[in-house]
């Protein structure tokens, strides 16, 4: 809801090529690559400060209000149209299927040859930020009991800039949990920015975000990812980002955008130079990092492939780079290849984009400024999460507010091998979905439709549970069971519900099967304390999967 980075090498899998799906080690650490003489001094680049001639990068845009409980005004009638529905929408697979995209392992390659990279053991030892002990549980309803919270140092704790919204971790990345020698059991948590005002700080007079007034959060800096270290409660912070050939012919990357305008001076209402992208989900499997993409399909990282522009670990000093040129961690206006100088907006680590894998259907001709769904057409990937009850699925599905009209929303699975064989595949290689429900209708809630506004999905042991956000009050976690209506397969919704956090979001179950704990289902909370909510917090917290089960009956 919108209120709210040495080598990364996540192991190859012990066996062969395209083991992604076995258990991951850390590779041997490695000095950083020392950089050699250059035959002749590196051509100089654009200046870029609007980044004129960045290609347009073929994502569409999703409106502002995506995800937003009070998107669009409302009307009585729609909510009232929503609740009379008879039964679920029945589910069409065809309308989730995925396609790899445009194939970025080249442009990845490049990346990679000019600046070093590290492995994830050796970044979790340099996390930089404590987890502070959490306050009173004020955020959390009165059904269940979290087991354990993590919680953000001050300044991320508050930030208007950046809102956690997606969560994922080792227990998704691998069935035995056994990440390398360490206990440290990461949990990875995904933020977006949300102040998206554009490479020109226009409303507030200024030219552009290298000006010395400009905010730092002046440029839309679109997705970042950060790992909590279970053992030390530390955690670090990584910047996701787009390869892309800038007008040198140099490799350089940006921010994840949704669509890149072409803007060289102001941004005004006819030029939005960036719209950054929600990440209202997140799915670490083998080495891939899969984050939802609302409007187009998901976005996938490779945890191989994370760039380290501070190998000495001294932000004072611009660290050489294995193309010749130099990196600077301290500059957090400018991002890429800049007049020969590598910039992330401050970041240490930068984790490239290696694969997309999108929607293939068309849209649905209706309205969406409100947040409205339709039960044909195109859906939206606005969160995902893992099964590994079973075969190992893949569960996307759809935020929808009702209120505005459209349907209640969509559900789909998709198997991780098939995924798995498109990001690792040519451009074209398909994906089907398998299963693919809509959500259950006729239920009321504090007088407008159950059944919408979801953050955060899963499916657990044949239950499907839902989060649904309720502004800023408590939300609701919520579940259903496929059920025959009609004589078809139906989501049917569970009568209980189970009051959860304010500003509920993203779902993801920890099963403790590597070090037989029990299972824990792990969320978050997006909106800061303020003072238009005192009981509002920012968490990373677990119930225990047990609980939760039994105190639906």
């Amino acid at each position: 809801m919108r209120n709210p980075s040495r080598r990364i090498r996540l192991a190859a899998c012990a066996a062969a090529a395209g083991a992604m799906l076995s258990g991951l080690v850390p590779a041997a650490h490695a000095s950083a690559p020392a950089a050699g003489p250059a035959a002749a001094a590196p051509a100089a680049d654009d200046p870029v400060p609007d980044h004129e001639s960045m290609p347009d990068d073929g994502f569409d845009d999703e409106p502002e209000g995506e995800q937003d409980d009070s998107a669009g005004p409302g009307t009585a009638a729609a909510s009232r149209g929503a609740l009379a529905a008879a039964a679920p929408a029945p589910g069409r697979p065809a309308d989730f299927a995925l396609a790899k995209g445009a194939d970025l392992s080249g442009l990845v390659a490049k990346l990679t040859a000019s600046l070093p990279s590290q492995g994830l053991t050796e970044l979790m030892t340099q996390a930089n930020r404590d987890s502070p002990g959490c306050g009173a549980a004020t955020v959390y309803g009165p059904d269940l009991t979290a087991d354990q919270r993590f919680c953000w140092k001050s300044d991320d704790a508050t930030s208007t800039e950046w809102v956690p919204q997606a969560i994922s971790g080792v227990s998704d990345a691998q069935e035995d949990e056994d990440w390398g020698t360490s206990d440290a059991e990461p949990v990875a948590v995904a933020g977006y920015d949300a102040k998206n005002p554009g490479r020109s700080d226009y409303a507030s007079g200024r030219d552009n975000c290298l000006q010395a007034s400009a905010s730092d959060a002046c440029n839309e800096k679109g997705v970042r990812v950060t790992f909590f270290n279970q053992k030390t409660r530390m955690y670090r912070h990584v910047l996701l980002a787009w390869p892309y050939m800038n007008s040198k012919d140099h490799i350089s990357f940006d921010a994840l955008h949704a669509s890149e305008g072409s803007c060289t001076s102001t941004v005004t209402p006819s030029c939005a130079a960036q719209n950054g992208i929600h990440a209202g989900g997140m799915v670490w499997y083998g080495n891939y990092l899969y984050v939802a993409d609302t409007a187009n399909g998901m976005r996938v990282f490779d945890f191989r492939r994370i760039l380290d522009l501070n190998p000495d670990n001294d932000a004072a000093v611009n660290d050489p780079t294995p193309d010749g040129l130099v990196s600077d961690v301290q500059d957090k206006k400018r991002i890429g290849r800049q007049s020969n100088v590598w910039y992330a907006y401050g970041y240490r680590y930068v984790m490239p984009q290696v694969a997309t894998v999108n929607f293939t259907a068309a849209k649905n001709g209706g309205p969406t400024s409100g947040n409205q769904c339709y039960n044909t057409g195109r859906p939206k990937a606005s969160y995902l999460s893992l099964d590994r009850t079973g075969t190992d699925h893949m569960i996307i599905g759809e935020y929808c507010n009702t209120n505005n009209g459209g349907d209640p929303g969509r559900v789909a699975t998709y198997p991780m091998a098939s995924l798995a064989a498109a990001v690792e595949g040519a451009t074209g290689t398909a994906v089907s979905a398998d299963e693919a429900y809509g959500l259950p209708v006729g239920a009321t809630f504090n007088g407008e439709a159950l059944w919408h506004k979801f953050q955060g999905a899963m499916r657990y042991e044949g239950s499907w549970y839902f989060h649904r956000s309720n502004a800023s009050s408590h939300g609701l976690l919520l579940q259903a069971t496929v059920g025959t209506v009609d004589g078809a397969a139906r989501l049917v919704g569970n009568t209980k519900t189970l009051k959860s956090t304010i500003g509920p979001e993203d779902l993801y179950l920890a099963h403790g099967r590597g070090d037989n704990l029990p299972p824990r289902l792990w969320s978050l909370s997006e909106h800061a304390t303020t003072a238009d909510c005192s009981a509002c917090a920012r968490e990373v917290y677990s119930y225990p999967m047990a609980d939760v089960v039994s105190s639906f009956g």
